[in-house]
């Protein structure tokens, strides 16, 4: 019991604190962990759905909110051609000096530079598409476009950056432009589609949004979505996991129950006489089930403390140094991402394994005590 409560505490912890690495590194690289956008941008992606005076809003967040954690972004799709090839993709027009606080794929440009300023009539583009392209640092390429007026967007930009994401489609239908060139290209003016938005960790998420709702007060033109209505197949890919994970922890706790289950009727059995003896002196089979319960509540209770206790000295160790498996720094490098793992203690993950082998443990330990209301106390007392 020690072993398994130990063993679910580091286990449960170890998972959600995978979870929230996963939804962390995940929403940085991109979506962030909550966007302002116009109602309906979500479902509707159209170049039209975009909002007024995006810019000077992101500014005054950043101001109120004490945080560099906010860009501003619109998006379109254009045809980009080289002298070569062709290929269509969707551009992304942001503002240089602050996504890199809100996405980790500036991070992860190995080969050229990001923007030089928000004016520039420059591009950074994924590996991918520099090869379908043929293109390299200094080439230029021309879009071609449709403007959200309905105007013709044509314009001529410098390749300044490849990044490489290890993802092959974000690698070739990505790109990005400097916000205030892009809003000029296809006819902004001075609107955009969301401000992405970063909190410093994930468990500060939902109060900061409640913040920025009340930052935009009654602008019933805007909404604050989080990352669950951003990215809900995240949110479903977590369920699916954890609900094959609680498959192999009920495994264990019922394997304790019936460890339970076996050395408690192997008790009873060996104190068949003493138990007989007892009963033709009085005692009732009500109060020797009280005795067996008892025990068994008195080894639980011993496993529980023991196990919760040396599982969280372990799981609370973990949670500040970290740890690694081989190979994981290197593939953390490559993608711009955290070398280490970092369980999540919480009362959750503490109690709720070790809890429910207390239960099933007690529950386990009816079962003999049943057996006690059968005994008859002459063929007890003579059995051998």
């Amino acid at each position: 019991m020690v072993f398994s409560n130990l063993l679910l505490v580091f286990m449960i912890s170890l998972q959600f604190g995978s979870y929230r690495m996963m939804i962390d590194n995940t929403l940085k690289s991109y979506t962030g962990h909550m966007q302002i956008q116009r109602e309906g941008y979500n479902d509707d992606p159209k170049i039209r759905n975009s909002f007024k005076a995006i810019i000077p809003l992101a500014e005054n967040l950043r101001e109120q909110l004490g945080t560099t954690r906010i860009a501003a972004r619109s998006l379109a799709f254009a045809m980009t051609s080289s002298e070569q090839r062709s290929y269509g993709l969707q551009i992304a027009g942001v503002e240089p000096n602050f996504e890199p606080n809100v996405s980790t794929l500036p991070g992860l440009i190995n080969k050229g530079r990001y923007f030089s300023n928000n004016h520039a009539e420059e591009i950074v583009i994924g590996s991918v598409l520099a090869r379908i392209l043929r293109v390299d640092i200094g080439d230029e390429l021309t879009l071609l476009g449709s403007g959200r007026d309905g105007s013709f967007a044509a314009g001529v930009v410098i390749v300044t950056g490849i990044f490489d994401s290890g993802n092959a489609d974000i690698d070739r239908s990505m790109a990005q432009l400097p916000l205030a060139y892009f809003q000029s290209l296809f006819g902004m003016q001075d609107q955009g589609h969301s401000i992405v938005i970063n909190a410093d960790d994930l468990s500060r998420a939902a109060p900061l949004q409640e913040k920025v709702r009340t930052i935009l007060g009654a602008n019933d033109e805007l909404v604050v979505l989080g990352w669950k209505d951003l990215q809900p197949g995240l949110q479903q890919a977590i369920q699916a996991d954890l609900a094959s994970a609680w498959f192999m922890y009920t495994v264990l706790i019922v394997l304790v129950a019936f460890s339970v289950l076996n050395t408690q009727l192997m008790s009873v059995l060996e104190r068949t006489r003493e138990f007989g003896v007892m009963l033709a002196l009085g005692f009732k089979p009500a109060r020797l089930g009280r005795l067996v319960i008892t025990e068994t509540l008195i080894m639980s209770t011993l496993g529980l403390t023991m196990g919760v206790l040396l599982g969280v000295m372990l799981t609370y160790y973990l949670s500040i140094v970290g740890f690694s498996y081989p190979g994981m720094e290197d593939m953390a490098s490559r993608f711009n991402l955290p070398d280490r793992m970092y369980p999540g203690l919480s009362f959750l993950s503490i109690f709720l394994g070790p809890g429910l082998v207390f239960v099933f443990s007690i529950l386990a330990s009816a079962y003999p005590a049943l057996r006690l209301f059968k005994l008859q106390p002459v063929s007890a007392m003579r059995a051998a």
